[in-house]
């Protein structure tokens, strides 16, 4: 196999490594697919991999595709590649994958009964045929800091967050400037981003370090007020803090700044446009008032937990910073709240009680 005519750092290599080896465990004639764009940092990245794969004797293949936002659409081959089921799918994009239009117009049904709205998503959560990791505005100065870590500290401390959340039924999340939010979570189940996607139907970001749950449908009651950052069609800083109010699951009211102006946007504009996609005929009436009506649900609550991830701004690392939370609006992790955004937002120094048992005060864990 020729090797790629590109030579990584020391640090790049060595994330890399780590990353198809110890996060993956990558085999020998494993067929890995590797997804980015053009651009600078996720091309280097995806090279570093590309030559970590051909280290093991997989089998890897780089697939490059132009920028995508949160609106657009992968490219058609793109989306073939993907179906092809390969047993490995790395995504280091410098924005998003990319929606999968087909699957969006006629979703497909897992396993387990849920529709799923792209075929990445269906592979891995609905039939568990691949195994994964995607890292969505990563850059090469976040892989090499993040990327190397304790991964058996990190999975132990996941672990106890996840007990402690297993049959919870209610989530209270309060800091001193304001965030007094409670999270409905009855009958819903923990994920687990720890870095080990070893297994099919196993997979999450990179860097990695966190434990995140779609609250339960309609029943968060209470304000967040962001004080990190804030995916929108780029991540921003936030200056000013974003007061949310939440009311029966869904965001009736965004308060500030700058910042508080865009998010309104966005939301608007991710409930505006599934009715743009029906006269394209992308999507039935029925899907386009189910996207547009979530726009504003609360999808996902996390808790950051990789100790390298710093507040940089940008949403990849930020979410994962020991002593925050973030919370997501929008689609869920679930399948039961399908819409075009999940936008995610960083809340630093919470305090946590699970049923009223405290696990993290002023952003320190108590486990």
């Amino acid at each position: 196999m020729t090797m790629p005519h590109f030579k990584a750092s020391k640090k790049l290599e060595k994330a890399a490594d780590i990353a198809i080896q110890e996060v993956l465990a990558a085999k020998k004639g494993e067929p890995i697919l590797i997804i980015t764009n053009p651009i600078e940092d996720v091309y280097q990245i995806s090279q570093a991999l590309y030559a970590a794969c051909v280290k093991v004797r997989a089998t890897p293949t780089l697939i490059v595709q132009p920028k995508k936002l949160s609106f657009d659409s992968a490219e058609p081959a793109v989306i073939h590649a993907i179906k092809s089921e390969p047993e490995v799918i790395i995504s280091i994009s410098a924005e998003r994958l990319g929606k999968d239009k087909e699957a969006l117009a006629k979703p497909y049904t897992g396993l387990d009964g849920k529709l799923y709205d792209h075929v990445f998503d269906q592979l891995l959560y609905g039939t568990k045929k691949i195994r994964a990791f995607w890292s969505p505005t990563v850059t090469v100065n976040m892989f090499v800091r993040t990327v190397p870590i304790d991964y058996p500290t990190l999975r132990q401390t996941c672990a106890k967050i996840e007990a402690n959340l297993k049959d919870a039924k209610t989530l209270n999340i309060e800091t001193a400037i304001g965030t007094d939010i409670v999270v409905g979570v009855k009958g819903r189940k923990a994920f687990v981003d720890d870095g080990d996607y070893q297994k099919p139907g196993k997979g999450g970001n990179l860097p990695c370090g966190e434990v995140f749950i779609s609250p339960e449908l309609g029943a968060s009651n209470g304000i967040i007020v962001f004080d990190g950052s804030l995916t929108l069609d780029k991540t921003v800083v936030i200056k000013k803090p974003i007061k949310v109010t939440v009311k029966e699951g869904f965001v009736t009211k965004v308060e500030g700044g700058r910042e508080a102006k865009q998010l309104e946007a966005y939301l608007h504009k991710a409930a505006e446009n599934p009715y743009e996609m029906v006269k394209k005929a992308e999507l039935t009436i029925d899907k386009a008032k189910e996207y547009s009506r979530n726009a504003t649900n609360l999808g996902e609550f996390g808790i950051g937990l990789n100790p390298k991830a710093k507040i940089v701004g940008n949403v990849l690392e930020d979410e994962k910073v020991l002593g925050t939370v973030h919370f997501a609006l929008g689609s869920n992790y679930d399948q039961d709240a399908s819409a075009l955004i999940h936008s995610d937002g960083i809340v630093k120094n919470p305090t946590i009680t699970v049923d009223g048992k405290p696990i993290m005060k002023h952003g320190k864990i108590l486990l």
